[in-house]
């Protein structure tokens, strides 16, 4: 049983299958939107696959999906730690850190894919020591964010995939914008909410110049009082919407704002394993309304009936920014708007998601502008 594809996904998927059928030593990247259907596009095209197949993934939570929506295709196995599975097929899914040191039992592999390709360190890292290791593979990437960051002799800045030196993705072989997707009723209507709760000019750099120090967040916090700051616009935005999803900054702040709101629950890294898998479902079962994060919800976390996310945080990281809001941008039936409130300066900073775009100049580069402002590579600006 399959899918019945949006022509983007269709398109998206006969374009892999071509790169994967020619001839090009190039390695390929398809750009496609958080809330796109990513994992069917992986499925469409590893179903039709030749030879011998891995699909990388940097987690568990995106591995399952990825194997879930293949699964409607066909038989696959999975190799990884975190799933508790450890076989090889024709076609394995796999994290990339279970398998990196058992690279002997995939020789002869024909195709690999990377989902979450931005990922991938063009200089050094798992992923580069796997794709050395496999030189007859062809590779295709994907993602929502194609850029990584770099250090130029300007300063730090965000750096497209495919313009990076050195770098491992050679072309762009397809994409999507954003505006796309939204005027085909395909992402879920947003609302942005901006109060300058946070000065980003009290903040202080880190030695990178590419986000602010835990230092001057702590400092600076702690004068304004950030806890009650959070605490009164999560208590609005529960009075009008079902669910809210907050990304706090510090995880000692995120546990005053938990004490503050009834019900509210704490999920950091430190949570483990089989209870933040209880407290993802209580969340999506509506037994848990607020749901305080500190970095562990950026990708992977799949509930499209999020309404409201509040960003409780200043960031100089496109790619958190945009993953950040991606949480709330999927469709749901019930689902009219969903509420992005940011209390960081972050939507001055990067503009709205639907009218981010990737533009190409003269010469055949890349890059993401918004609303006249190019956001890669160009140097960091506060």
């Amino acid at each position: 049983m399959g899918f019945q594809y949006r022509n983007y996904q269709s398109e998206s998927i006969e374009v892999g299958i071509n790169f994967f059928q020619s001839d090009t030593t190039d390695n390929g990247i398809t750009i496609l939107p958080t809330g796109s259907g990513k994992s069917i596009v992986v499925a469409g095209i590893v179903s039709r696959l030749e030879g011998k197949t891995i699909v990388l993934q940097p987690s568990k939570e995106i591995l399952e999906q990825n194997y879930d929506k293949y699964s409607k295709y066909g038989k696959a196995s999975i190799y990884s730690a975190s799933v508790g599975e450890k076989r090889i097929d024709k076609v394995t899914f796999c994290t990339i850190g279970s398998i990196i040191n058992k690279k002997h039992l995939f020789a002869g592999t024909n195709n690999i894919l990377i989902d979450e390709c931005h990922l991938v360190n063009s200089e050094d890292g798992m992923y580069q020591e796997l794709i050395n290791y496999l030189p007859n593979a062809k590779v295709l990437g994907l993602t929502a964010t194609p850029y990584r960051l770099s250090q130029t002799s300007e300063g730090p800045q965000l750096t497209f995939l495919t313009r990076s030196a050195p770098k491992i993705f050679n072309k762009v072989l397809y994409y999507v914008q954003n505006s796309t997707l939204f005027d085909a009723g395909y992402l879920a209507k947003l609302e942005y909410y901006s109060f300058d709760v946070i000065d980003r000019s009290k903040l202080e750099l880190n030695s990178s110049g590419t986000d602010f120090t835990q230092a001057s967040l702590s400092r600076y916090y702690k004068s304004i009082d950030m806890p009650s700051r959070i605490v009164k616009y999560a208590y609005h935005i529960l009075s009008k919407k079902p669910n809210l999803l907050i990304f706090c900054a510090l995880i000692t702040e995120a546990k005053e704002v938990v004490k503050r709101i009834p019900g509210a629950v704490l999920l950091t890294s430190d949570t483990k394993k089989e209870e933040r898998e209880r407290i993802l479902s209580h969340f999506k079962k509506g037994i848990i309304k607020c749901l305080v994060n500190v970095g562990v919800l950026t990708t992977g976390f799949d509930y499209p009936q999020l309404e409201a996310v509040l960003m409780a945080r200043s960031t100089m990281s496109l790619s958190l920014y945009y993953q950040i809001i991606g949480r709330a941008m999927r469709i749901w039936p019930t689902k009219e708007n969903a509420w992005f409130v940011d209390l960081g300066g972050n939507i001055n900073m990067f503009g709205k998601v639907e009218t981010m775009k990737i533009q190409i100049d003269n010469e055949g580069r890349y890059a993401i502008w918004n609303n006249g402002r190019q956001l890669t590579n160009v140097p960091f600006k506060k």
